[in-house]
């Protein structure tokens, strides 16, 4: 019987694990969006994150609160938000997965409509060793230009 009992407790691991990823995955994006937002219109509120997002103002309000309670978010006295430093080094940090991985496949040739699409799913699930090591092969390929 307790074999049963390993198995049930290294299953509940992964799927804690699976939900800590894509809380994960939804920091980055928020993050990332906000900071698009303040650096092209000086601001970020629910009402633009939900449109930008194509989701519901409620959705964002729910997320927003556990991005706050979590450190990566603020909310400023006239609604606005803003991202703490650890919000700032994940936006940062996802933006440079994007930013490797559009080039990557930009030079691959994949058409820009489907790098858009690819990048926004790989760019949450590529680990550290992996962007590395497309960082390093992008190095030796020839520079156009």
């Amino acid at each position: 019987m307790g074999n049963v009992n390993t198995k049930s407790n290294e299953r509940a691991s992964y799927f804690r694990e699976a939900r800590n990823n894509r809380f994960f995955e939804i920091a980055e994006d928020y993050t990332e969006l906000i900071a698009d937002l303040i650096e092209v219109q000086g601001h970020a509120r629910v009402c633009d994150i939900a449109k930008a997002m194509g989701i519901s103002h409620v959705s964002v309000l729910k997320t927003v609160k556990r991005l706050i309670r979590d450190g990566y978010l603020a909310k400023t006295f006239d609604r606005q938000i803003e991202l703490t430093s650890e919000g700032k080094r994940t936006a940062s940090f996802s933006k440079r997965k994007h930013h490797i991985l559009s080039a990557f496949l930009r030079k691959l040739g994949v058409p820009e409509h489907v790098v858009a699409a690819d990048v926004e799913g790989i760019e949450h699930h590529i680990s550290l060793t992996t962007l590395n090591a497309i960082v390093a092969h992008m190095q030796e390929w020839p520079q156009e230009g």
